[in-house]
């Protein structure tokens, strides 16, 4: 599955299939929490919550690839992602596109 964030693909003419998303919603572990308030009282990156948030996109991608493999597309394009905060100690993470095929 091509992914871009360009609403075309150089040499490709695409046929829209409609949008496809998918998202997560991944909470902190308390070891993670504990960690992360001792950081920021030194300062520098919070690498647990980095890993955290690089999980969960890779969770939203895939599972936007599978929605847009059901549609039986070849690509997605205008891939977007989009993270907020739930509740404290939640974040979302939604990957989202338009889901074409080659023509």
């Amino acid at each position: 599955m091509v992914l871009v964030n360009t609403d075309y693909i150089t040499g490709k003419n695409l046929a829209i299939l409609g949008l496809v998303k998918g998202s997560v919603v991944q909470a902190k572990h308390i070891g993670r929490d504990i960690m992360a308030s001792f950081k920021t009282i030194v300062g520098g990156e919070i690498v647990g919550y980095t890993d955290l948030m690089n999980e969960a996109r890779a969770i939203a991608t895939h599972r936007m690839i599978e929605e847009a493999r059901a549609m039986g597309a070849d690509a997605v394009v205008n891939v977007r992602f989009v993270s907020a905060e739930v509740m404290q100690g939640c974040a979302e993470v939604i990957a989202y596109g338009t889901a074409a095929k080659y023509v």
